[in-house]
């Protein structure tokens, strides 16, 4: 399998380092790094390969699997995040650095990327730009009580999760990991929006005790961040249809009233 970026972006970097952290400090299981090149003598980006991982794609065999064994898939899943958020960071943040002190301070920056990239692209969104900054401002405070970094893998949904025999073998694409709050997982998504699917399993095996105010406030700012990303990206992936662009739009108004607006 071939991973290549343009020169210069840290996707892959923060790749290799994701990998490097799971395969040394958890069991969780990742493909190994076969070979890693970044002097551009071959091509002009940064690659690097990885082993064959002989097996399906969570994502496409979920539509055929009994309830019995979606569920069994997600505590799995739930375990191995539980595994992954063992990991300590040194700061808030970029798992290559540098990062912040303080989880409010890097989750702000991440919000505010992603509304300046809409912004600069011209992509339309339910609520005004402002509008969101305002509500997360708002909410700021319940950030706050994050005050270890942790390692989220944030990306690890079925599409990630690689099965074979009623088992996961492996966990793909960790270049979007960071050093912040475990509930940011994408597995507790659907703990505060059905339209994310049933966190329950997931959260069961997770062992996660019932959220606190805080913590599902902190949840829903999560999920606005995701339903930003799922807007905007239509328009970096030039979509030819608006169907995950309406989806997405529906679940930041459903978020955004959560959140009291």
């Amino acid at each position: 399998m071939l991973d290549a970026v343009d020169p210069g972006d840290e996707l892959l970097l923060a790749e290799l380092e994701a990998l490097r952290l799971v395969r040394e400090r958890t069991k969780v299981p990742v493909p190994e790094v076969d070979f890693v090149d970044r002097s551009h003598e071959v091509c002009d980006a940064d690659y690097f390969f990885m082993t064959h991982v002989d097996a399906d794609n969570l994502n496409t065999v979920s539509d055929n699997l009994a309830k019995a064994e979606s569920d069994a898939y997600a505590e799995g899943l739930g375990a191995i995040t539980r595994e992954l958020n063992t990991i300590v960071g040194a700061a808030f943040g970029s798992l290559t650095g540098p990062g912040v002190s303080t989880w409010r301070a890097a989750f702000l920056r991440m919000v505010e990327e992603l509304l300046g990239d809409g912004e600069r692209r011209g992509v339309v969104l339910p609520h005004g730009y402002d509008v969101i900054r305002d509500v997360v401002a708002a909410h700021a405070d319940s950030l706050d009580e994050v005050t270890e970094p942790r390692f989220v893998e944030w990306d690890l949904w079925p599409g990630n999760c690689m099965v074979r025999d009623g088992r996961i073998v492996a966990i793909i694409d960790h270049e979007r990991a960071f050093y912040g709050d475990p509930l940011m997982e994408f597995g507790f998504a659907g703990s505060e929006s059905s339209a994310y699917g049933d966190a329950t399993a997931f959260t069961r095996a997770y062992g996660r005790r019932p959220f606190t105010a805080a913590e599902r406030t902190r949840r829903r700012l999560y999920n606005l961040h995701l339903a930003l990303i799922q807007i905007i990206e239509t328009n970096f992936r030039a979509h030819t249809n608006t169907e995950q662009y309406e989806w997405a739009c529906a679940r930041l108004r459903e978020t955004v009233a959560l959140l009291g607006r």
